[in-house]
């Protein structure tokens, strides 16, 4: 696993809007390995199709068998539940793990109102398609807690998630981080580790998803990889709406109803994301590396020229690692696209 460094781009999008669920917006994947072959990526979208008129997004899925041509799952695999007291409104950022007795477990992010915390909530299935909540949530913090990713370990569950643990010293230097929680029985979560990183002020704003990748081999480092988003030079333009997911009155303005179209504008207004590096040699004190994966910029005309973040990442067969992410390009249009690392 020495390196990680260095990855190519693979052509092409893994996924993008094709249809009336997930025409408007495609992000946050979760790919998970067949226990037959193949792999499923399940990710976040909306459009025209979504189940009611103030959802912001809900969880589908695409199947293949190399990894690479996906083929698009009909139906919603977990949508938002207006009922709800924890995901009445999106649910993004799916992670899958298979289970002893052959289910499968998902956690997701669950979003109400911006007056509310993010919260990580799960589902399970017996196939993969047909998805049921399971109740109450498995992770929260005051502040919130979002995009999760399951991390196996010989002594039980993991959840790493974006989000600042109670009590974790901040400085002017460190902007936010993530958050480790353990579970005997992958319900029930304690809150454990903080991973903090400095600003980078060439990059640094706001972390928006992070994925830990163990040692393989007694002696090798621990990998971390996180999405940050950083603010354009000067700050937000002025007059920018309010980001849907910011607002308590997003549903009672209407903007929730609009939330493709008002996150897009928020997305193009100057802010850039991109996906870097850090390493470990103990999985607890990090230091920071380099951005890995990096658009063209905004002179560009890449599929990630604005955006790369929420990476979720697979071991092939050969040892390498295939990162699929989300990528939005200047006309803002996002997908899923996929790079490949080299060693």
């Amino acid at each position: 696993m020495a390196g990680l460094e260095r990855w190519i781009k693979e052509e092409g999008p893994r996924v993008r809007g094709s249809r009336p669920l997930d025409s408007a917006k495609v992000q946050a994947p979760g790919v998970v390995g067949l226990p037959d072959g193949g792999y499923r990526l399940f990710y976040t979208a909306v459009g025209p199709g979504k189940p009611f008129a103030d959802c912001q997004g809900y969880i589908l899925s695409a199947v293949s068998v190399d990894g690479i041509d996906f083929e698009v799952e009909p139906g919603i695999r977990v949508a938002p539940d207006p009922a709800s007291s924890f995901m009445n409104l999106r649910v993004l950022a799916p992670t899958v793990t298979r289970l002893d007795d052959g289910r499968w477990r998902m956690y997701f992010e669950g979003r109400s109102s911006a007056d509310k915390p993010k919260v990580i909530g799960s589902a399970i299935s017996k196939d993969m398609l047909d998805w049921q909540v399971e109740e109450g949530v498995r992770l929260v913090v005051p502040g919130g807690v979002r995009a999760p990713r399951y991390l196996p370990t010989p002594d039980g569950h993991k959840l790493v998630a974006v989000g600042q643990l109670p009590g974790a010293q901040v400085t002017d230097s460190a902007v936010g981080g993530a958050v480790v929680a353990t579970s005997c029985d992958g319900i029930h979560f304690e809150l454990g580790t903080a991973y903090l990183f400095p600003t980078d002020p060439a990059h640094g704003g706001d972390f928006s998803a992070a994925e830990v990748v163990p040692p393989v081999r007694e002696g090798e480092e621990w990998v971390l990889f996180f999405s940050e988003w950083a603010d354009p030079p000067g700050g937000p333009p002025q007059g920018l709406p309010l980001h849907p997911s910011s607002d308590p009155d997003a549903v009672a303005k209407g903007t929730s109803a609009n939330f493709a179209e008002i996150s897009i504008a928020s997305d193009l207004a100057g802010f850039r994301s991109r996906i870097h590096i850090a390493r470990s040699a103990d999985g607890i004190n990090w230091e920071r590396g380099p951005v890995v994966v990096e658009g063209e910029g905004y002179g560009g005309d890449g599929m990630d020229a604005v955006h790369a973040e929420d990476m979720s990442l697979i071991r092939l067969p050969d040892g390498r690692y295939r990162m699929y992410y989300a990528a939005c390009d200047p006309a803002g249009i996002w997908l899923v696209a996929s790079a490949v690392s080299v060693d």
